[in-house]
């Protein structure tokens, strides 16, 4: 069937041309009932280098091949990019640069709540009961965490969560969504399932069995956006090659690795996927945030035709945010 997210600037449902769909949809069915090694194969972390490899790594040849070729077929505006004529292959698109403070623009207010990422937007409660209990559709709560964080399985119990999903055309940089300090940053191996829709609702828990970097961030400090604990999750799905920490308090300017004790800034760049495509999950601690209006009524709307609402049985649909749009506020 065809996945449908809601574009949050005009409000309708947009069809997606998901990348690959077919191949996904043929390895999350064919692949893994009938051959349950290949399928553990192709989603290593090995062979998803490999394959990332293979698809942008291409010297720039022709009109039609290579980086101009990629770009042309996901419809990627170079105008905003930082130094446009340096990107020939895929793998430079992907890993663009952005004029991110004219072209994403953010706004001042203090207590305000920004998306990390450009991506398609799912938000919820973790103490949700019913059919669309995220924490054990999209990612297991304390495997996703780490069963050996104690302390953080207990801050963010019956908090709140947000999904942002990071399709190939995506500017693949995460910024940091809120302002405050670094307590505590590790990292997880694992495997590097898809984030297509269909895959998702295939594959039981896949973000908490993915490669995965963990940042967890102290908002009630001076000059925080004074919403508690924060958890970000960058989670590596098919086809990235890595999660390189990059912090930068301006522009891309002296980037640094992420450490305990840091002060970072709200929509700052964070870090930068290597290709592929990938998820962003963000935890917020229970009474101390509340979502966006338009994000929490479009989780609901019937008029879209989304995998997700399909595969779990209620209306479950996206919102497209853009970086550093606000998505919701401290309280």
């Amino acid at each position: 069937m065809i996945h449908q997210y809601i574009d949050r600037r005009s409000s309708k449902a947009v069809t997606e041309n998901i990348f690959h769909d077919r191949l996904i949809n043929s390895i999350y069915s064919d692949v893994r009932e009938k051959s349950p090694f290949a399928f553990r194969l192709l989603t290593s972390p090995r062979m998803s280098s490999l394959i990332a490899c293979a698809v942008y790594d291409i010297p720039c040849g022709g009109l039609f091949t290579g980086a101009e070729s990629f770009v042309k077929k996901l419809g990627i505006g170079l105008e905003e990019c930082l130094e446009p004529d340096l990107l020939k292959t895929p793998r430079h698109i992907f890993e663009r640069k952005i004029r991110y403070w004219d072209c994403r623009p953010m706004n001042d207010d203090p207590k305000s709540i920004v998306s990390p990422a450009d991506s398609r937007m799912l938000a919820g409660k973790l103490s949700e009961t019913n059919g669309l209990f995220i924490k054990e559709k999209f990612f297991s709560y304390k495997e996703l965490i780490g069963m050996h964080k104690e302390q953080w399985i207990l801050k963010f119990r019956d908090g709140l969560y947000s999904v942002f999903r990071l399709t190939p055309d995506k500017y693949h940089w995460n910024h940091f969504p809120v302002s405050g300090t670094i307590v505590d940053y590790y990292e997880f191996d694992g495997s590097c399932h898809s984030c297509n829709p269909s895959a998702v609702i295939a594959e039981v828990t896949p973000y908490s069995k993915n490669r995965r970097a963990v940042t967890i961030i102290d908002t009630d400090v001076e000059g925080g956006t004074n919403c508690g604990f924060v958890a970000m999750f960058e989670v590596a799905a098919l086809m990235i090659g890595g999660i390189e920490q990059k912090y930068s308090d301006v522009f891309y300017d002296d980037p640094r690795k992420i450490e305990s004790g840091m002060f970072v800034k709200k929509g700052s760049p964070k870090s930068l996927y290597h290709p592929g495509s990938s998820v962003d999950i963000l935890l917020f601690e229970k009474d101390r945030m509340d979502f966006s209006d338009d994000i929490k009524i479009n989780l609901k709307r019937k008029d879209a035709m989304s995998r997700y609402s399909e595969g779990f049985g209620e209306p479950l649909v996206e919102t497209e945010v853009a970086l550093r749009s606000e998505i919701g506020k401290s309280i």
